[in-house]
């Protein structure tokens, strides 16, 4: 397919993947928000577990970013609602959002590029980093110790990573300790009584998210 400029206005998008199309939102900040020079790409957990782009999670991050001036991108991976191709075990994700920020970086070019990812996104977002270098990274409840986080290359940018302490499916201490042993740079925020869907923390999400990326945001252009 030709690949779509980047819209004007907020809507979903099909966006040319290495598999075939690839189903997007893209979305802009509300008109009593001033839009920023960065585009936040936000990555869903598993699709075999029902992750989507719709997840509660990844809308939250992304309306967060937006009330901070971005323009976000979130997309179902192959396989996942009405994303061309199967699911490939992480590994062809990696390539799906690899096409994702490639066309992100060439319809706004001169734009910062932030990742996010939640779950199973956050462990993509992760291993894709090395290659894609975004700006900031955000990953909330990494899956460390349920997939392989000993070969990924620890990101150099700024790098957020929240985790629930009553998280179920993510083991907390296996996130923590994953951090301590590889020496990772990252600012660490551990949310007491949160489960791993957030499930009645979801306004103490954004609030960290906010408060966290308030300093690192692009100046306005020009």
């Amino acid at each position: 397919m030709t690949s779509p400029t980047f819209p004007t206005q907020s809507g979903p998008l099909l966006l040319p993947g290495p598999a075939g199309d690839l189903e997007a939102a893209i979305d802009l900040p509300d008109a009593d928000v001033a839009a920023l020079p960065f585009v936040a790409v936000v990555c869903h957990p598993l699709p075999t577990e029902g992750g989507t782009m719709h997840n509660k999670v990844v809308t939250m991050v992304a309306r967060t970013l937006r009330e901070l001036g971005a323009a976000t991108v979130r997309f179902n991976f192959r396989g996942t609602g009405t994303s061309d191709g199967t699911y490939d075990d992480g590994i062809g994700e990696i390539d799906d959002l690899t096409a994702v920020v490639e066309w992100v970086r060439r319809e706004r070019p001169g734009h910062a590029l932030w990742l996010a990812g939640f779950s199973f996104g956050a462990y993509v977002s992760l291993r894709a980093a090395d290659a894609l270098q975004p700006d900031v990274l955000i990953s909330v409840a990494p899956p460390a110790g349920r997939w392989d986080f000993e070969s990924i290359v620890l990101p150099t940018c700024p790098w957020l990573v929240i985790q629930g302490e009553a998280d179920e499916i993510v083991d907390p201490q296996a996130v923590y300790d994953w951090l301590d042993d590889s020496g990772a740079q990252a600012e660490l925020v551990r949310m007491p009584e949160t489960s791993h869907f957030f499930h009645r923390r979801m306004i103490d999400l954004r609030g960290v998210v906010k408060h966290w990326a308030t300093p690192h945001l692009p100046q306005a252009a020009g």
